[in-house]
């Protein structure tokens, strides 16, 4: 025994005390005399040979050292390395293996470097489980961080979940551990079986898997190469071009998996989805679809804000070339494709990231900073380097390898306060005594500057609910850096709003008009969002005041007004068609309801709204800049009404007029912009959507009557709980068959 291992090397191999596997194993120069020595740990097994892979043919046979299965042998005079493999021998069967331990680590310094320095940007293609030939050998090098573990081994498919039969090496200036294996096939299951720094023994998944089995077991798979061939690159060069502030952005939010299902009940696969909800979307005429989050997660009813997996696309609606598919379909029809992606927590599933390597790795050791006490998840350590190659890496791995174009960040404001959601003494200040995360914030911008540097023309967008300063301002001018900002506060009011019953609006008139004091202090997106249609808070229908003729209207003027204000549009699932019941994640969206006139009528208003949105350059370009809104009336409060102008940069503008109560006004006075008559664009209460058909008859006409600061007036009809859209009177062109003039 001697002779082979130094004293007591094989037990220390046992028991997982020989730290550095690779210097015992495999094929080593003999220390004794000229000559090389293999050896191997192969349980179970009766004999083992040695082959040359050059020409199969036999060099020696391995001498078994203890019974435990470990073997080893000279190989003669021979004094230069060979490829070499295995002849393993147990005693129902025979198998080759091309043993992992001759290859030397195929990791570079560059990447080793990067990841530790928290800069590396595709860290998908160095860790986790990754394709490599070497020395003519095809195979699959895994690499995983764990640098406190005592010793992390890959169990899989391949080797019966062995974990004594592929330990890894392991790099201590990263705490990297790696292993080249070439019997592995494309989709076979495995995990990392650690012995963590507690010296508890756990299976966990790949934290960088690209994909992953269904729960219970909750594997990782080993990745199919793609060579899908891609058909956006003009939309790719296009949106590297396109300055969003100044475009069109009305988002479609959609839970994949309750969007719409099959005839038994499951999940549409993303060729359904092409087939189905592209072509409805298109029909709506949004520009944008954001898709709650895909990123693996076991629980259905987290709704995918709990995940696991931040690089594996769910198994739940196909592989990722499906996925690939479906973007490059949104692509040629012009749509593109938001995710929503989960930096803000995760999960304390076994098999995930909580307590990787048996010490708090990529969270918090301190529960004060690395417990969530809304979701009883875990908070990244962001100012951990090796946590921020991980999120930087896991945020560029969907907008460069499926085409994402553009990222909502969840919980944003749960990043930035270490005191959210916590009570005085159950969190720590930052090192200059604030509440800031101060590391989360240096994140954050790090994060916008690099995926903007690196994808051009995407969007970066944060759920943020508070007042901090400057969401959507340039890092170099101090800001977070992101493209634009959910305005919650608008959400808020409005919804609020909608609630009283329309003879009490009048006190709450202010909630409609106070989004403009600060509507230019952000780049912002007006969100309907799945979290006002869920948890008891009803739908969009049933939230509004009154009977089902008030409840429609309502909804009807209130897209009107929305689609009027100043910030981009977003709005979930089924509300285009009012749905009645609040959103179930289990169960499809009502769409027996487009069966009924006025819900389908809700359903064409939207589409024409868009259309309008697209259209009318009034209604966007000038977005983020206050030239392109004005007030004709915010003080109506006694009617319920509210007038305002909508303007282009090039002389172009729309007039909104907004009733929110059931009371028609004739003759009713409101400013214009120009001395020429007007008509209407879009009335909300025509008959085609469902209303009462009282409008202007289709025209206004404009008098020499000063009035509201413009120079000329005119008295026209506000229908009831309508939105009027009127533009300056140009000859008759009819863009849709639903704008026409209303009686």
């Amino acid at each position: 025994m001697a002779q082979y291992f130094d004293y007591g090397a094989e037990q220390a191999l046992k028991t997982a005390n020989y730290h550095d596997v690779f210097s015992c194993l495999g094929m080593h120069p003999d220390p004794n005399q000229r000559g090389l020595i293999v050896r191997a740990w192969l349980q179970g097994a009766e004999r083992v040979e040695v082959h040359s892979l050059k020409d199969d043919r036999k060099v020696a046979e391995l001498e078994c050292i203890d019974a435990d299965g470990i073997f080893a042998g000279r190989l003669g005079r021979r004094v230069n390395r060979f490829a070499y493999r295995l002849q393993v021998h147990y005693p129902s069967h025979s198998e080759a293996i091309i043993d992992p331990y001759q290859f030397p680590s195929l990791l570079t310094e560059q990447e080793l470097h990067l990841f530790a320095e928290g800069q590396l940007e595709q860290g998908w293609k160095t860790l986790g489980a990754n394709w490599r030939q070497h020395q003519g050998v095809t195979g699959v090098l895994f690499v995983v961080w764990a640098p406190n573990a005592q010793r992390v081994s890959v169990v899989a498919d391949f080797n019966q979940w062995d974990g004594s039969r592929h330990v890894m090496r392991f790099h201590p200036q990263s705490g990297l551990w790696e292993i080249f294996i070439p019997q592995a096939k494309p989709e076979q299951f495995y995990k990392y079986q650690l012995i963590g720094a507690d010296g508890v023994l756990v299976n966990k998944a790949d934290p960088w898997a690209r994909s992953m089995e269904a729960p219970p077991c909750n594997a990782s798979r080993i990745p199919t190469n793609s060579d899908y061939q891609w058909q956006d690159q003009q939309w790719l060069a296009a949106r590297a071009n396109t300055q969003w502030h100044q475009q069109p952005i009305a988002i479609y939010e959609v839970q994949l998996g309750s969007w719409r299902k099959d005839d038994q009940q499951q999940f549409l696969d993303y060729d359904q989805l092409i087939e189905q909800l592209l072509p409805y979307v298109k029909q709506l005429g949004f520009t944008h679809l954001q898709l709650m989050p895909i990123s693996e997660y076991p629980f259905d009813g987290s709704w995918g804000y709990q995940p696991v997996g931040m690089f594996a696309p769910t198994h739940r609606f196909g592989d990722g070339d499906g996925l690939r598919r479906f973007i490059d379909a949104c692509h040629q029809q012009q749509i593109a494709v938001l995710l929503d992606w989960v930096p803000a927590h995760f999960p304390r599933d076994p098999h995930g990231l909580a307590q990787f390597d048996g010490t708090a790795l990529y969270e918090h050791a301190d529960s004060r900073q690395g417990h969530h006490p809304d979701w009883d998840t875990l908070i990244y350590n962001y100012g951990r380097d090796e946590v921020q190659s991980y999120l930087l890496s896991a945020a560029n791995y969907w907008l460069q390898e499926f085409h994402f174009d553009g990222l909502r960040l969840d919980a944003v404001s749960s990043m930035l306060y270490l005191d959210y959601s916590r009570q005085p003494g159950q969190w720590l200040p930052n090192a200059q005594g604030g509440r800031e995360n101060l590391e989360a914030i240096a994140f954050l911008q790090n994060l916008n500057r690099r995926l903007y540097q690196a994808n051009p023309g995407i969007l970066m967008i944060a759920e943020e609910s508070t007042a901090w300063p400057g969401v959507t301002q340039t890092v170099d001018q101090g800001g977070l850096g992101f493209g634009f900002k959910w305005n919650m506060g608008w959400m808020h009011d409005n919804l609020q709003y909608l609630q009283q019953d329309p003879i009490y609006r009048c006190y709450h008139h202010n909630k409609l008009t106070f989004g403009l004091l600060y509507g230019y202090s952000e780049q912002f997106i007006l969100p309907i969002s799945h979290d006002e249609v869920v948890h008891g808070k009803g739908s969009m229908l049933a939230k509004i005041a009154g009977d089902d003729w008030q409840q429609f209207a309502t909804l009807r003027a209130f897209y009107g007004l929305m689609w009027g204000h100043p910030g981009k549009k977003h709005l979930f699932m089924g509300s285009e068609f009012a749905q009645r019941n609040e959103w179930d994640h289990q169960k499809p969206l009502d769409w027996q309801l487009l069966d009924s006139p006025w819900h389908h009528a809700v359903k064409d208003w939207l589409a024409d709204l868009n259309r309008l949105y697209q259209s009318e350059p009034a209604l966007y370009c000038q977005d983020h800049q206050p030239q392109g809104f004005q007030w004709l009336d915010c003080d109506n409060a006694s009617d319920s009404v509210i007038s305002f102008v909508r303007r282009d940069d090039s002389g172009g503008h729309l007039l909104f007029v907004v009733n929110m109560t059931p009371q028609v006004h004739h003759g009713f006075r409101i400013g214009l912009p120009e001395a020429v008559n007007y008509r209407e664009r879009l009335n909300s209460d025509s008959e085609y959507y469902g209303g009462s058909n009282v409008g202007n008859q289709g025209e206004v006409i404009a008098e020499a009557h000063p009035y509201q600061g413009q120079s000329h007036s005119a008295l026209i009809t506000v229908p009831p709980l309508a939105c009027v859209v009127l533009a300056p009177q140009l000859p008759q062109v009819v863009e849709s068959p639903n704008e026409v003039a209303l009686a």
